[in-house]
């Protein structure tokens, strides 16, 4: 299961039959690795496309390389010449690209068996992080609260703080409005996220009814 299908003895074999089963299955599990993304994940049907492609147009250019030092130095230096995206992507973005080119190169090189068992292993590995609370934090938020220029902010907040977070941090402070306003952000960790309203509705008391926001926050997701 493990061998490759293009070793006969100690020689590689390249037959019609071994090129399009190999074809086959790294389309195969393209659509595989592009339905694993897609499991709870915001996603474009480009970068979709681009998965399934990727395994088989890996898988062709292996087959066109191996054994053939000149070939291999050319397609390296073109494929240094091109970029694969102009944004930076996700981590998960980047997981599935490097899975997608693993893939390939497995079946380029006809060890199928090896291609199946890795989307497999890994396909299940990421369905259960994706499903359950590993490495989660729902219940960390980025806190924006606007205040006039005339109030202290430095330890103003902290006892409304203290109630409902486990812990927080001040990490921006920014001047609007020609100088007459001040935006804080904070970092905070809710003990228990159904009383966000009751948190704000208390913060508003103390910043003159001024703009609060509250959301998702963004630590942890920058990209790569």
């Amino acid at each position: 299961m493990l061998d490759s299908i293009f070793l006969e003895g100690s020689t590689m074999t390249l037959t019609a039959s071994n090129f399009l089963l190999s074809f086959a299955i790294s389309l195969a599990l393209g659509f595989v690795i592009a339905g694993l993304y897609m499991f709870r994940s915001h996603y474009s049907k480009s970068f979709v496309m681009t998965l399934v492609m990727l395994p088989a147009v890996v898988q062709v250019v292996i087959l066109l390389v191996n054994g053939n030092l000149g070939v291999g130095v050319a397609v390296a230096g073109t494929f240094s010449l091109v970029r694969f995206r102009s944004v930076p992507g996700t981590a998960r973005e980047i997981t599935s690209i490097f899975l997608a080119m693993a893939v390939g190169l497995a079946a380029g090189m006809g060890y199928l068996g090896i291609a199946v068992l890795l989307v497999v292993v890994l396909g299940a590995v990421s369905m259960i992080l994706t499903i359950t609370s590993f490495g989660d934090q729902r219940n960390r938020k980025d806190l924006r609260i606007t205040i006039p220029e005339s109030l202290n902010y430095t330890d103003v907040f902290d006892d409304i703080l203290k109630s409902y977070a486990k812990n927080w941090e001040l990490v921006q402070v920014k001047t609007t409005n020609m100088g007459s306003l001040y935006k804080l952000t904070y970092q905070i960790e809710m003990k228990d996220t159904s009383e966000e309203k009751k948190m704000i509705d208390e913060l508003r008391c103390c910043n003159g009814n001024l703009e609060i926001s509250c959301m998702t926050s963004s630590f942890g997701k920058e990209e790569l």
